[in-house]
């Protein structure tokens, strides 16, 4: 079969490779225009190789559409005369005019277990979430977002210590594998969808920088979750207030929690052990307190957090919270 890669990212990677090392014919790539460094747009914003990079090795062609699917975009992919569409985080919504330029409509390699978690960063809120299983499922796509019926779909357990980067990683090369298998199963006319249950159905919405704000008042564990979930982009984030003095914005990027010895703790408040200490934990919701482990304050490199204590001892009333 003609096949067109369609992603961004390295998630998209393994994909792509694992179609150039197989059987059918990658005729083009299809990924998101060049952006300056920092504001690449991936699952994840990790930019790996370059999925560009990768198909310029092997001199396939490569269209990097604003909009795939205005009149110009549908003409250049009719111009590759694919049987199928492959699809991994690319980053836009297909119109059914761009579905129907493939004889065999478009596959999208997916990092969750459909129907839950369906949008632009299942991984990050599937770990923000607390789940324990995550997985890739194989879907034919169609006009609604992750709506298709599923092909494929395999689960795998999710780290107690995962970060998103990490587990993302994990799934892209998972993926890469069951997209071989349904494409050969569609290639020979033996491939079953399997629809959604609507009723199960969630949302994994775009991350944004917002997203990375501690809120202190949930329970230590969440909030430690919410920190794995936001790597590597946008990373969690609080702000240390004092006394008379400018907020300082911390980058959260390693914690871990545990049970208060009190119930006599205001969330986001620092606690403050003795003058020696070097453990720099913060109260949370339900009598927890969070160790944050690692951080970078703002324009600073990375540190421990015992190591950022030092030299800034935390006073009595000092608390980590929005700006």
């Amino acid at each position: 079969m003609r096949i067109v890669m369609m992603g961004t990212g390295t998630f998209a990677e393994p994909t792509f490779e694992a179609l150039l090392a197989d059987r059918h014919e990658v005729v083009g790539l299809v990924t998101q225009p060049d952006r300056p460094i920092g504001q690449e747009r991936g699952s994840t914003r990790q930019t790996g190789r370059g999925l560009k990079v990768l198909a310029q090795q092997r001199q396939i062609p490569v269209f990097q559409p604003e909009n795939v699917n205005t009149p110009d975009g549908v003409k250049r992919l009719q111009e590759f005369a694919p049987d199928l569409l492959v699809v991994a985080a690319f980053g836009q919504l297909l119109s059914r005019e761009v579905l129907a330029v493939a004889s065999q409509g478009g596959i999208n390699v997916h990092a969750s277990l459909l129907p839950k978690y369906r949008g632009a960063a299942p991984v990050a809120w599937a770990i923000y979430n607390g789940e324990t299983l995550t997985g890739v499922t194989i879907i034919r796509m169609s006009v609604h977002l992750d709506a298709g019926d599923m092909l494929a779909q395999e689960a795998v357990e999710i780290e107690p210590d995962a970060t998103a980067g990490h587990l993302e990683s994990r799934l892209a090369v998972l993926g890469s594998r069951l997209a071989i298998q349904v494409i050969d199963q569609i290639a020979s006319g033996t491939s079953r969808g399997v629809k959604q249950d609507k009723s199960l159905a969630t949302k994994a919405p775009k991350l944004t920088k917002e997203h990375g704000l501690i809120d202190w008042t949930r329970h230590a564990k969440d909030i430690c979750n919410h920190v794995r979930a936001m790597q590597p982009w946008p990373t969690a984030y609080t702000f240390w207030h004092r006394a008379d003095q400018p907020a300082i914005r911390l980058l959260v990027t390693k914690a871990r929690w545990e049970q208060a010895q009190t119930d006599r703790v205001v969330p986001g408040q620092i606690m403050i052990d003795a003058p020696s200490t070097t453990r720099f934990r913060v109260a949370a919701g339900q009598g927890t307190l969070v160790e944050i482990l690692e951080l970078q304050p703002a324009g600073k490199r990375r540190m421990a957090g015992g190591e950022f204590l030092h030299g800034r001892r935390p006073q009595p009333g000092d608390w980590l919270g929005a700006e």
